[in-house]
């Protein structure tokens, strides 16, 4: 098993988690800017973990 591999999955996943909670935070987002924030976080958080999980996933080779 390949840990880089392995590493880059459990990004992924908690990058689409993030991506889904800012979802859900932004659809029950009233109009002050106290929600803004916590959205922009999120958002961002799970987008910079997706797509860091997906490039490694995709970048590392299988050795057998």
């Amino acid at each position: 098993m390949n840990i880089k591999r392995f590493f880059g999955t459990i990004l992924t996943v908690l990058g689409i988690g993030g991506l889904i909670y800012a979802a859900v935070l932004f659809s029950s987002a009233n109009s002050d800017f106290e929600t803004i924030k916590p959205i922009l976080i999120y958002g961002i958080l799970g987008a910079v973990f997706f797509i860091s999980g997906i490039n490694l996933v995709r970048t590392t080779k299988d050795e057998s």
